[in-house]
């Protein structure tokens, strides 16, 4: 057809990913192509590090989880001239908090955008809402697959009506034939054939049409379940086939193995178009009523299957006026009476197979393209008449600087099969200091908290394991304590650890129990942190006390009813508190006669504390020390921590040098807790200035981070870096990088995020 429209930027998942919205992204691509001169220029959204084997189509690929490459990718979307921009919306595929990344895109691209809804929540959380909401805002039209969607739109997310476009999801122009006739070459000839396709996961029921067989085969002994798809990529990811596996042994548990076959791949459109053409029923028993979009039920309309359907939105809209059958969800019995009344009424089937075909005949791809098409141009002309100000690039001082990539590397060289190793010379791994219990406890956290960004999770659930099972050999149960310092034949030196090391033991836990993914290490950890708690309220070091209190926040986070932990918190909140009122004088306020190492963690377990147990008198005595803190450690403005050769002393000495990796990390992490308290700007102002210590803004100008290695220098001494890249730098780099990209993202490192 005739258009203005050249280029057309199309960001979302793509194939070779297996999922349905690439498979959708493809397809939507392909077909504009088919049917304009336009050119689609893809910009596809990675779940992998190394991303895929794409075809040229695909221009640009952005990694989800990093926050830098959105407002790369609208840049290059802009430099090459974009007519319009067609974005594809499932909640999920984006990073950030409720997929808030893709924003920095939209925001910065200069011409129309359309956004494909692929999901309209009907119980949003406020925050999903808000996101949503912001998202739409950025567009200039919201296309929509089902009507039902358009009134939760106008209802929920207050969308004006005439941005609201409906256009059916697509599916590929199949002939209506007999199921006779492609049922020879699956091996199922002369048997009733029941089809469910797509990637398969836990929310597809399938197990409820698992369930239903014994009553159908009593009636028609020949029928045949085939279920067709991989098991989804995210799901191999979590459980590996731990879904397909309790489905076949469901299925021989009820004698119906005979009746069912798995054909455990993903298939490409020809091969599926002779799949869906053996089906006599089609079945999506679907267990999530509020899904808006099925793009397997629309092909299954589309190749003329009669369908039976659990009652979700799309299914409700799609299958109205006899196009299928819709029975209640979660019940077995009631699909198994439909399926049979199907079989047993040869002229309802054919009459409902024709309904649906005859109805789908508007969603054949290349009339959903053309309906695309004439959208952009309906957009391109408005914004030739209300045309928005162009964003030029800002300069640095207006814009975000670029966060390094989140990389792991020196992290790995430093660890073994035993544990994370304490130093090195230079980047070099030091094999003769062995092991310690403090890094191992901050290699869990940085692999824990890392994982909201980084896409490779076995090789973290392997770290994982690695250093929560080092934890678990150094607890010394006769003790109640944990041992430190191991050698490098892993011998103990020692039975009985410093109280810093039991507190940042303590610290890891919580976060494990709190972050971890993996149920096995959360109940491990928990049944370690419960164990080594016991011991904390002997502990006297106000850092390991605070060290503590933070792996007690994190732990309460996600089980705040335990009344025992609960009442540790609030002695070791207490004592911190005593410390304070012992020292603390108007211009000294600190809980000691020298301010020395981790300063930072003294008013973030402050904070944290205070917060959950709503005492408003030690979140003062946090911000008021921590703002002492950013005072005393601030230098032409850039961050200049206490030195350790000296530390600093109520008679005015400050110890310039050698400054810490960690004293950045430790103060980063409080200007969050304390800016989660007070929204005041300045202290992100200040985590990002720690940040940039480690990238030369600091007294010597000299950069501690090394991108060759993904090393930390061990600190900043009078002459330089120290270029050894041990442990606790390369850990502390990681958790102020991690903790930046939380920054970002706008969420708190120390939440869980679903």
């Amino acid at each position: 057809m005739p258009s203005s429209i050249t280029n057309i930027g199309v960001i979302g998942n793509y194939l070779p990913r297996k999922c349905g919205i690439a498979t959708f992204t493809t397809d939507l691509a392909q077909s504009i192509s088919a049917v304009s001169d336009a050119k689609c220029w893809v910009a596809a959204i990675n779940d992998q590090e190394d991303g895929y084997d794409y075809p040229d189509n695909v221009h640009y690929e952005i990694n989800q989880n990093a926050i830098n490459q959105y407002s790369q990718s609208a840049e290059f979307l802009n430099t090459n001239l974009m007519d319009v921009v067609s974005l594809q919306h499932e909640f999920g595929i984006f990073g950030g908090h409720d997929g808030g990344y893709v924003l920095n895109l939209l925001k910065d691209l200069r011409m129309p955008v359309i956004a494909t809804l692929h999901t309209v929540l009907n119980h949003p959380k406020p925050t999903q809402r808000s996101m949503f909401t912001n998202i739409i805002k950025e567009c200039d039209r919201v296309v929509i697959m089902a009507e039902t969607a358009r009134k939760l739109l106008k209802n929920i997310y207050e969308v004006p009506d005439e941005k609201i476009v409906f256009i059916p999801h697509g599916i590929p122009d199949i002939p209506f034939v007999d199921p006779s006739f492609y049922k020879d070459q699956f091996g199922v000839e002369g048997r009733k054939v029941i089809l469910t396709f797509g990637l398969l996961s836990p929310g597809k029921g399938i197990e409820q049409m698992v369930k239903a067989l014994p009553d159908i085969v009593k009636k028609y002994p020949e029928a045949i379940y085939m279920v067709l798809g991989a098991t989804h990529p995210a799901t191999i990811r979590a459980n590996g086939e731990s879904y397909r596996i309790s489905l076949e042994q469901m299925a021989k548990k009820l004698n119906v193995s005979e009746n069912i076959i798995f054909h455990n791949r993903f298939v490409e459109l020809k091969e599926l178009s002779e799949f869906l053409g053996s089906a006599d029923v089609y079945v999506t028993p679907y267990l999530q009523e509020s899904q808006m979009v099925s793009g397997t039920l629309a092909y299954a309309l589309g190749a003329g299957k009669a369908v039976v359907s659990t009652p979700y939105l799309y299914a409700n809209e799609m299958l109205a006026d006899g196009r299928g059958v819709i029975v209640p969800v979660h019940n077995p019995k009631a699909m198994a009476e439909a399926v049979i009344d199907l079989f047993d009424d040869e002229t309802k089937r054919h009459a409902m197979r024709k309904r649906g075909y005859l109805y789908s005949r508007k969603a054949i791809w290349r009339e959903v393209a053309m309906q695309y098409l004439r959208v952009f141009e309906e957009v391109k002309l408005e914004r030739m008449g209300r045309p928005r100000p162009v964003s030029f690039p800002r300069t640095l001082e207006k814009k975000q600087a670029s966060l390094p990539e989140l990389r792991l590397n020196h992290m790995i060289r430093l660890t073994d099969e035993t544990g994370i190793l304490q130093h090195s010379r230079f980047s070099l791994p030091d094999r003769e200091h062995g092991y310690c219990t403090d890094d191992n406890a901050r290699a869990l956290i940085v692999t824990l908290t890392a994982q909201r960004f980084l896409t490779n999770d076995l090789d973290l659930m392997t770290l994982q394991y690695r250093y929560l099972s080092f934890l678990q050999h150094a607890f010394n149960p006769a003790t109640g304590r944990f041992r430190n310092f191991m050698d490098y034949k892993r011998n103990w030196l020692e039975d009985e650890g410093s109280d810093d090391c039991h507190g940042r033991a303590i610290w890891a836990l919580g976060i494990n129990y709190l972050l971890s993914k993996n149920k096995g290490c959360q109940q491990a950890g928990a049944v370690l942190f419960r164990q080594a708690l016991k011991c904390t309220e002997e502990l006297a070091s106000p850092r390991s006390i605070a060290f503590s209190l933070i792996g007690i926040h994190a732990y309460l986070s996600e089980y705040p009813g335990d009344s025992e932990v609960k009442r540790i918190q609030y002695t070791l909140a207490k004592k911190l508190d005593s410390l304070f009122k012992g020292v603390s004088q108007a211009d000294w306020p600190w809980l000691e006669e020298t301010v020395s190492y981790s300063n930072g963690k003294i008013p973030h377990a402050l904070l944290l504390s205070g917060q959950m147990m709503k005492k408003k008198r030690i979140i003062d005595q946090g911000l008021i020390s921590l703002d002492w803190l950013m005072e005393k450690q601030l230098s032409h403005n850039m961050f200049s921590p206490v030195g350790n050769k000296g530390w600093m002393t109520k008679d005015g000495y400050k110890a310039h040098f050698d400054q810490q990796p960690v004293e950045s990390q430790t103060m980063m992490e409080a200007c969050m807790a304390a800016y989660y308290v007070s929204k005041k700007n300045k202290y992100q102002d200040f985590a990002q200035k720690c940040f940039d210590w480690f990238l030369g803004q600091n007294d010597l100008n000299v950069q501690l981070y090394d991108y060759q290695t993904d090393g930390c220098c061990d600190g900043l001494t009078p002459d330089g870096a120290n270029f050894n890249q041990g442990a606790e730098s390369t850990l502390a780099w990681l958790q102020s990088l991690i903790a930046m990209h939380y920054i970002r993202a706008g969420e708190n490192m120390y939440q869980r995020v679903e």
